[in-house]
């Protein structure tokens, strides 16, 4: 099969920086699925009066205009055009009285995620020659108010919280994240030291096993920080990728042990948290009926770990792509033939098809629509 490229595309924001953006062939028949996709989410779960997701959450929220704005960009098309201003996120960005502190109620990782979206809004508003300025602002805003959570309980880090009772992995992975990518949009050097003070806080942690996988964060309960040995989650396998990527196109894009760093755990994830033909499964993931059910935050994981492989390859370069399209189209497979239901709603199970213990709701759409987008752009076709 060979790749089509979709003439209305002119050209990829990037998630770092508009600088890297390149060109890049689609897949028109996966954009077709996740076009799909996105217009059931939007019409059965977006809610034009409050500019929420009907049975989502703030963090799963931007996600999930994160990755329609993704889309967006891949076709080159408006349909969404309207959402970034209509939705809540995007309404508070306006809003030059938003109390961010307030609004994000003490979550540093929640606040991660809104930087994303934000940003992604803002490069798609880039893209159409609109003014973005409120999102950058907001994110900014959003930014500081996470840098402030370092301190040295632990050795370093962010705490997940302003309660301050846990130090986790995907709080810090999402700050490696948007400290190298804020740098490469606004070359201030306190986002760099703040990418690389991190990613030396991460790799001293302990919290990467023996596997290569992150677990969720750590045990602070005695006088030495160690590893809890919980869940390893998909999705804090792929943050950390896009973080590091982003840290090495920061750093002049010479140091390609921090790719390799990063593939270490990508390669752990596919070796480890997979099942059926080769399809991410989480632990809480069951195609039978009566068994576990994952809960409303660990139903989008496994889309937001394609999204940002995706991220990752925008940034290390054509070379490391080859490894993982397979995978990638593994994954729309599987989304398309198993998770996919009549309605055009994405389920929570990939592996295998649904015998009573998928869910459906709009994270596990969202994720779905991730896993389409990111294979748009990197996977066969």
């Amino acid at each position: 099969m060979f790749r089509k490229a979709l003439v209305a595309v002119l050209f990829i924001v990037a998630l770092a920086a508009p600088s890297i953006a390149a060109v890049q062939p689609q897949c028109q028949a996966t954009l077709g699925n996740a076009l799909n996709v996105a217009n059931r989410l939007q019409a059965e779960y977006f809610d034009v009066d409050n500019g929420q997701y009907n049975g989502g959450s703030l963090w799963t929220d931007a996600n999930t205009l994160e990755d329609l704005h993704n889309l967006m960009l891949a076709t080159g098309t408006d349909q969404y055009g309207a959402v970034a201003n209509a939705s809540f996120i995007g309404r508070s960005a306006l809003n030059p009285n938003t109390n961010w502190q307030s609004l994000l109620g003490g979550s540093n990782d929640d606040a991660g995620w809104v930087v994303l979206s934000l940003w992604k809004m803002a490069d798609y508003k880039a893209n159409r020659g609109l003014d973005n300025s409120a999102f950058l602002n907001a994110a900014s805003q959003i930014y500081n108010i996470i840098a402030g959570q370092w301190d040295n309980t632990c050795g370093g880090g962010v705490w997940w919280s302003t309660a301050h009772t846990y130090k986790n992995a995907v709080t810090n992975e999402l700050f490696l994240l948007l400290s190298a990518s804020g740098y490469l949009r606004n070359r201030d050097p306190t986002y760099l030291a703040n990418a690389q003070k991190t990613w030396e806080w991460i790799s001293n942690s302990g919290m990467r096993n023996s596997q290569g996988l992150f677990n969720d964060g750590l045990d602070s309960s005695t006088s030495v920080c160690k590893n809890n040995g919980q869940t390893t989650w998909t999705y804090n396998q792929g943050v950390i990728a896009s973080g590091l990527a982003a840290l090495y196109v920061a750093t002049g894009s010479t140091n390609a042990t921090l790719l390799d760093q990063a593939e270490i755990t990508l390669d752990a994830t596919i070796a480890h948290l997979t099942a059926g033909t080769n399809i991410l499964k989480e632990s809480c993931d069951d195609a039978l009926s009566g068994g576990p059910v994952c809960n409303q935050d660990q139903q989008i994981f496994k889309g937001i770990w394609t999204k940002h492989l995706q991220y990752y390859l925008d940034m290390a370069g054509s070379a490391r792509v080859a490894k993982y399209s397979a995978f990638l189209g593994s994954q729309t497979s599987a989304v398309f033939h198993f998770g996919t239901n009549a309605n055009a709603d994405v389920g929570s199970v990939w592996y295998a098809p649904n015998q009573g213990g998928s869910v459906f709701t709009p994270k596990t759409s969202a994720s779905g629509l991730a896993a389409h987008v990111a294979a748009a752009k990197y996977g066969p076709c």
